[in-house]
């Protein structure tokens, strides 16, 4: 997806949202600020700008590495932390409060792996995923779980640890 695309999809992704709008546009801009070494010299101070204003005043940890698909929303876009392997889909929602991050081995190793979200998941306010998880499609996450166990295609999870709930 060309990022120039990806702005427009995520900005009228987050219609009456201007922060979320507001973290896409400048978290898209990162982004191509980073395609390549000269881009990255010519423009750090954009990412020095992006690290102040986005991670530091916003609190949203929404690392240039993360693989995001179309339409991505933030809703309530506050303490959010996206471990910067973490793959999400098309058409995902995230609220406040939430991790997605990896998880330390045995060996002690922090890069064991991160979640990758499918299309069309929503979730909740204050949800954890950690470690090397597969969230299916179209699933709903409820809020405040722990999700620490893949979940399937079509359904609906929630509690500490999350469980599937119902299939949609």
């Amino acid at each position: 997806m060309s990022a120039n695309r990806g702005i427009f999809q995520d900005f009228k992704a987050n219609k009456k949202n201007i922060k979320g709008q507001l973290v896409m546009v400048l978290y898209r801009f990162a982004c191509l600020a980073r395609t390549n070494k000269i881009t990255t010299i010519l423009f750090f101070w954009y990412l020095i700008l992006y690290l102040v204003v986005v991670e530091w005043f916003m609190a949203i940890e929404l690392s240039w590495h993360v693989q995001p698909g179309e339409n991505l929303q933030l809703h309530h876009g506050f303490c959010l932390v996206v471990n910067p392997g973490v793959k999400i889909g098309k058409n995902c929602i995230l609220r406040h409060a939430t991790t997605l991050g990896n998880k330390k081995s045995a060996a002690g190793d922090f890069n064991s792996g991160c979640p990758v979200i499918g299309d069309n998941v929503d979730i909740g306010a204050n949800v954890c995923i950690i470690g090397p998880l597969k969230i299916g499609n179209n699933v709903m996450i409820g809020a405040g779980s722990i999700v620490v166990k893949d979940l399937p295609d079509n359904c609906v999870a929630a509690g500490n640890p999350a469980k599937i709930i119902r299939y949609l």
